[in-house]
Parts: structure tokens; C-alpha cells; sequence
């Protein structure tokens, strides 16, 4: 039995579309499943959680629609018993896919899960914020400054719906990040690197902690991250000049991201992120308001998915 999570407005309102050529494909392969389509934030965790909890015997769950859904799937799986994965983008951002290289067809993706060649065990963060202590599980990265904000703009955005009918997502973050940027201010902060390294910085612009490479629809900031290692790689993204910034930003849209003034790599388990005025903060582009303390650590091959 396949259960299948699906976003029907996932790409701009086509996950609907999307997901009637895959029931009918289902229906011609006479492929046992179950349904469940989200209506608002919050339903796939739920549907997860109901899935998964108390529950003793093996469960398939197929994610379909973009990053967003997956990370309230995640955030709401309960691990006490086998579950596997499978994934079939049909988002703007994909960054998960582009990451484990999945293909772009829907239907070939669903023969990929019916019959997997192997599975992965993958890693996912978790990001621990506010005075109530949050805690929110991660598949791709987590961040706070410039990149979080361009996310909270992206959940709103008009131009970004239009651009995801004629496939130019990657087009509508750049647009938005140019913008933010222009009224974005850097901000004294320090990391601490699993509990030992202490890191200053007196012009952050953002910090993001990554188990995948991308984020944001395409922006490799994270080139050597590695979603089997049982780490994060922390980037982080400083310069007293802001024109400084651009060519940092365009390396990582076009995927030509140079060691150069400007950014910052580490490797850590865990890493801990101060900050001296409270900043956007996002969760696999998912809104986690404004803060100034963030923590966040590697759950290491916890996730198993069929590829």
C-alpha cells in the first residue's frame, strides 16, 4: 500500500494537474494506494504524524508537490517504526530533487519509486528558535538574514506564481533576493561550532545550514555538502560592502560559487547562531519568524528514501 501526500497547488496551482496523470497511471499499473491532498499549511504534517504514529509496521508514504511539503512530512513523521520515502517534485524550488538528481517527469519519478533500484538513508537538521524553545525538523537548510527573508517574501509573492507557469522559478528568487538585498543591513553576530569554536562576524548578511547544496530554487551555496555525512555545512555570507555581495550571490544562482572575500564555509555537527537584532528565519523556505538565537544540529541517516 502506497500513501501518497500530495500538494495540489504545488508549481502554481499545476500539482492538481499533476497529480490526476499520476492517479490515472496508478489506476492503468493497478497500483494499490491512498490519498491525502492538503488544503492549508500544516495538513501534511499531520497526515504524516496520523500515518506514522503508534505504528509498528512498514509505511511507504510518496510526497508529491515542492520543498515545502517535504518539510512538513518530515516534521511530522514519528520514526518509531519503518518508514520509507519516496519523493516526486512537482514544486517551483526543488531543491531536494536537484540535489539527489531526480528525474524532472512526474511519471518517471513514480516508476523510480514502484521500482526502486536502492535506498538512501539521508540526514535532515533540526532548528531549535524562540523564547518557547521551537523545535522544527529540516530536509534541505535552515538560515537566518537575507535568505530567510527572501523566503518569507517568496510565500507571498504574486510574481513568483506567475514565473512558476512559465517555468522560470529560479528567475522569481533572484528577484526578490536583489530586492531584499537592497534594504537588507548587516549585523554584528557569532557562530559556535559544536560547542568548542567560536566564530565573530561584524557584517552578516545571512547564515544558512545546509544538509543538501541548494536552496532557494537553484543557489548552490553549500557545494560540498553531503546529505549522507551526518553533518551540516554552515555558509555564511558577510562583507562590510554590499556590492561585494552581488558577485557572491550570482556565483551561487549560476553554480560557479569561488572561495573569495565575502563567504565562509565550515563542516559541524551542531552550530549555534547569535545574532545582536532579530532576523528573518526559515526552515526549508518555511517561516519561522524573526529571532536572534537559532540552534541547529544533524539527525545523521535517519531518513530512509527510494531512489
Amino acid at each position: 500500500m502506497y500513501n501518497f501526500i500530495v500538494n495540489p497547488n504545488a508549481k502554481g496551482g499545476q500539482g492538481e494537474k499533476l497529480w490526476r496523470r499520476l492517479e490515472k497511471r496508478l489506476a492503468y499499473l493497478g497500483i494499490e494506494y491512498e490519498a491525502f491532498l492538503t488544503t492549508k499549511a500544516g495538513d501534511a504534517s499531520v497526515f504524516a504524524a496520523n500515518l506514522t504514529k503508534k505504528c509498528r509496521e512498514p509505511r511507504i508514504i510518496v510526497i508529491v508537490g515542492g520543498d515545502g511539503i517535504v518539510n512538513e512530512v518530515v516534521d511530522g513523521l514519528c520514526f518509531g517504526g519503518p518508514v520509507t520515502l519516496g519523493y516526486i517534485p512537482t514544486g517551483s524550488g526543488n531543491d531536494l530533487a536537484r540535489s539527489l538528481r531526480l528525474p524532472l517527469s512526474p511519471l518517471r519519478c513514480l516508476k523510480k519509486i514502484i521500482n526502486p533500484k536502492y535506498y538512501k538513508l539521508l540526514d535532515y537538521g533540526v532548528i531549535s528558535y524562540g523564547e518557547q524553545l521551537n523545535h522544527r525538523r529540516f530536509m534541505v537548510s535552515a538560515g537566518i538574514g537575507l535568505d530567510a527573508a527572501v523566503c518569507q517574501d517568496i510565500l507571498k509573492s504574486k510574481t513568483k506564481r506567475l514565473l512558476s507557469k512559465v517555468h522560470l522559478e529560479k528567475l522569481s528568487y533572484a528577484l526578490v533576493g536583489i530586492k531584499r538585498l537592497l534594504f537588507t543591513w548587516p549585523v554584528k553576530g557569532y557562530l559556535i561550532l559544536d560547542g568548542i569554536q567560536r566564530v565573530e562576524f561584524n557584517h552578516i548578511y545571512f547564515v544558512s545550514a545546509h544538509i543538501h547544496p541548494y536552496e532557494g530554487g537553484g543557489f548552490r551555496f553549500a557545494p560540498s555538502a553531503d546529505p549522507c555525512d551526518g553533518k551540516l555545512t554552515v555558509c555564511v555570507v558577510h562583507n562590510g560592502k554590499k556590492r561585494k555581495i552581488l558577485p557572491v550571490l550570482a556565483g551561487a544562482f549560476f553554480g560557479r560559487l569561488n572561495k573569495r572575500h565575502g563567504i565562509r564555509n565550515y563542516t559541524c555537527h551542531e552550530v549555534e547562531i547569535h545574532v545582536d537584532r532579530p532576523l528573518a528565519v526559515h526552515a526549508d523556505g518555511e517561516d519561522c519568524l524573526c529571532q536572534k538565537d537559532i540552534h541547529i544540529r544533524c539527525i545523521p541517516q535517519k531518513v530512509r528514501m527510494t531512489m
